[in-house]
């Protein structure tokens, strides 16, 4: 069984499952944890990485579901997520 990586690590075009939630960097709120939650950042959904912003960084464009999120990286280091096809 493969180990939780971070939303925030995965490359374009990845398919993954998420883990979970984690407290991330400083500079995220346990409120804004908590909203990623409640929009729909959990346990068992499915979330494809879209694209990156310029030059691979901010924002990060993500699918969850049917709904399209654009994240900063230390949101998206909040995000625990299974690879699909990881061994």
């Amino acid at each position: 069984m493969s180990h939780p990586q971070l939303l925030s690590d995965l490359p374009n075009g990845t398919h993954a499952t998420v883990a979970g939630l984690v407290a991330g960097a400083d500079a995220v709120h346990s409120a804004t944890v908590r909203r990623l939650g409640e929009l729909g950042f959990i346990a068992g959904e499915p979330v494809h990485v879209l694209r990156r912003g310029p030059g691979g960084r901010e924002p990060l464009a993500v699918r969850v579901g049917d709904t399209q999120f654009a994240l900063r990286l230390a949101e998206a280091a909040c995000i625990q997520v299974l690879p699909v096809g990881a061994a």
